[in-house]
């Protein structure tokens, strides 16, 4: 396979498709902002062709959408966010059942790892982040790259759409339901570890819900 430049027009609308894709996550620009191809080329110091790219993948992977004065950071009703989350409900728990079936004795190692990072944490700005990379860890235990490429994908599009009003507490159990998920894995129960990453992600969901009402 040929390497494309980093300073190619290939190379430069990856580039800059990456770090408009991260500022969207990172709340730089939130739901309803519009995005102006000449005025980011210029912030950016490119030429508007990558930055056109760029926008235009964005547009395709549903963060953004064409607007009368270029593009706009898309605003879903809560029946479309929760829509995300009925799709992710399905694909993660059946890939907790599957990594139940899949997982070595090397995969259990990393999946605590990871929950005692999470357990002995003490900066909740943190919790959020190691929460996702257990889920991660968890996915990539399944071994299913199709699943796991499209959850990426929904993490991204849940991710804008995370309020200000929504925060992780001291007292989130999130903590315990990964733990119950991991020794459903670790006992090769896949039955047990679909349905309680099904009862996890289904109280994020009423949450995330809560989040939206209370805006």
């Amino acid at each position: 396979m040929a390497l494309v430049a980093a300073d190619s027009p290939s190379g430069l609308a990856d580039q800059h498709y990456r770090r408009l894709r991260d500022e969207l996550l990172a709340g730089r620009f939130p739901p309803g902002s519009v995005l102006l191809e000449t005025a980011l080329a210029e912030r950016y110091g490119v030429s508007r062709t990558p930055m056109r790219e760029a926008l235009g993948r964005l547009a395709q992977d549903g963060y953004i959408e064409r607007s009368g004065r270029g593009f706009t950071v898309r605003v879903r009703t809560p029946e479309e966010i929760m829509n995300l989350y009925d799709t992710r409900i399905v694909l993660e728990s059946d890939l907790a059942r599957r990594a139940a079936e899949r997982r070595t004795d090397f995969d259990l190692r990393k999946l605590e790892h990871v929950l005692d990072e999470r357990r002995e944490c003490s900066d909740r700005t943190q919790f959020a982040a190691l929460n996702d990379r257990w889920h991660r860890t968890l996915r990539a235990v399944a071994r299913n790259d199709v699943a796991e490429r499209i959850l990426t994908q929904l993490d991204g599009l849940i991710i804008i759409y995370r309020l200000p009003s929504w925060d992780v507490s001291v007292e989130d159990p999130s903590v315990e339901e990964h733990g119950a998920v991991l020794e459903a894995v670790a006992a090769r129960d896949g039955a047990l570890a679909h349905e309680r990453m099904t009862a996890h992600l289904q109280r994020m969901q009423r949450l995330r819900l809560e989040a939206l009402v209370r805006a």
